[in-house]
């Protein structure tokens, strides 16, 4: 959730595990060979170690988790509170873009969350290679795809779906973010290495259970678009007024799409 350099809060990730977790795919759960022995899971942007929690409990069999992320407190979160199903957890503080296939010896599981959307397609190129170097199967859930459904609708809902999409592409000192092409990047570069690639989506769907979440996300997808798209800005305060007044008094849903993929060697 950190590796590629942009920074999450520990909040924004307590807020959302609820929802990650609802959304993930379980169907490729299923799809995931057994392993000779113990499961050897490492998992890369580890942030708080959600993954680690969702995933652990539908896992057969003893676990050994390696959590990766560049943020020590998050690390620290993560150690508190890791996986209820693992025999093993170790920490460690790894910058997922200089990662080496030395970095994941023995693995049997890479995994990742909320990880691709934020790299660019030379940080995720440079990831995939190292993961097909180690040859085991590599599960990349929840990357952002650009598709938004809100409900009720408002006629500037496309406008703002729009322009956050164009700032999740943004150009960053690494070169250009690949936002909602993430995923389609990942499954094009796993497969040019002879795996066999398996996609499922994998939205949020928001409702009134959801409100504190619903508002969170909108401040952000309204931010983001505004700072992308300046012409926005006065029709977007009144915009989001609204849209959290919707969200707390219960009437508003929101479908936030997200991708997810196994790549199998």
């Amino acid at each position: 959730m950190t590796g590629a350099g942009i920074p999450v809060s520990p909040d924004w990730l307590a807020l959302r595990e609820p929802a990650d977790a609802a959304a993930r795919s379980r169907e490729l759960i299923d799809e995931l060979p057994s392993p000779d022995g113990k499961w050897v899971i490492h998992d890369l942007a580890c942030g708080t170690g959600s993954m680690g929690r969702w995933l652990a409990p539908l896992l057969p069999g003893s676990q050994r988790w390696v959590l990766h992320d560049r943020n020590v407190d998050l690390l620290r979160i993560a150690d508190a509170d890791p996986p209820a199903a693992a025999t093993e957890v170790e920490t460690r503080r790894t910058d997922i873009t200089r990662l080496e296939p030395g970095d994941l010896a023995g693995a049997g599981l890479i995994t990742a969350s909320a990880l691709l959307d934020l790299m660019t397609a030379a940080e995720l190129e440079r990831l995939i290679e190292v993961c097909a170097a180690v040859r085991c199967p590599v599960l990349l859930t929840l990357s952002v795809d650009g598709r938004v459904e809100l409900e009720p609708s408002d006629p500037l809902d496309a406008r703002l779906g729009a322009a956050f999409n164009a700032h999740q592409r943004r150009p960053v000192d690494a070169g250009r973010l690949l936002g909602p092409d993430a995923a389609e990047a990942a499954a094009a570069g796993f497969g040019r290495r002879g795996a066999r690639v398996l996609v499922r989506p994998s939205p949020w769907r928001l409702g009134p259970g959801n409100a504190g979440l619903t508002a969170e996300w909108l401040r952000g997808w309204v931010a983001a678009a505004r700072e992308q798209d300046p012409s926005l800005r006065a029709e977007a305060g009144t915009y989001l007024r609204r849209r959290l007044i919707e969200a707390d008094a219960g009437p508003l849903s929101a479908t936030v799409g997200h991708t997810d993929l196994l790549a199998l060697p």
